[in-house]
């Protein structure tokens, strides 16, 4: 059953081909496992997956121009502006399972500032992707440091990995942190402490 004949909504053709195309993989998935797609449990699950990895991996069809819009601002500062618990869920590309955490931004202010939610935007686009942290952390950093040509930018990431949780090793309770300092943050060793210092103690 396509998508079309299980939600009338008018869809753009190419966002029906690719949600057409992930529900027959889904089908196929469930076919695999040995499960039965057609049982009443399982009937609409295709449709249901196809939906939510549309969603997940939206990040693909958004740039990061189109985001920050016209939500940049004359600075009116040069000290430290820091953005902490951004909430993020990503995919990890390795075994596609989730891993999901918190980012944490810091930046010194060139000539402008950005609108506070624009940092949870743009988390949003790079995590919506297939993913590993340490690229998830090190694209966050390089956008906001290109769009704000600010003089410096940090990236803290702390994340539960669901791979680590699920399956192998099942290391519950387990963490990890990434970090991705530019400019400033890269040639000051105590301005590094200053900010994950300053992240930590509101943490605890």
């Amino acid at each position: 059953m396509s998508i079309e004949e299980l939600d009338p909504v008018l869809l753009e053709p190419a966002t029906a081909d690719r949600l057409d195309r992930i529900e027959a993989l889904t089908y196929s998935l469930l076919e695999a496992i040995g499960e039965e797609p057609d049982r009443a449990g399982l009937v609409r699950t295709p449709h249901r997956v196809a939906r939510a990895w549309d969603f997940l991996t939206s990040g693909y069809r958004q740039d990061v121009s189109a985001i920050v819009n016209d939500a940049l601002f004359p600075a009116e500062t040069s000290e430290l502006v820091l953005v902490r618990d951004i909430p993020f869920a990503s995919l990890c590309e390795h075994h596609l399972l989730p891993f999901i955490g918190t980012v944490h931004v810091a930046y010194l202010p060139g000539d402008t500032i950005l609108g506070l939610s624009k940092f949870a935007r743009v988390t949003e686009l790079f995590s919506r992707r297939l993913q590993v942290q340490e690229r998830l952390t090190s694209q966050i950093a390089e956008a906001l440091m290109d769009v704000l040509d600010a003089e410096g930018v940090g990236v803290v990431v702390d994340a539960e990995h669901l791979c680590m949780l699920m399956r192998g090793v099942e290391a519950h309770g387990s963490s990890t942190r990434t970090t991705a300092m530019l400019g400033a943050f890269a040639r000051d060793p105590a301005l590094r402490v200053e900010t994950i210092a300053s992240i930590d103690a509101a943490r605890r």
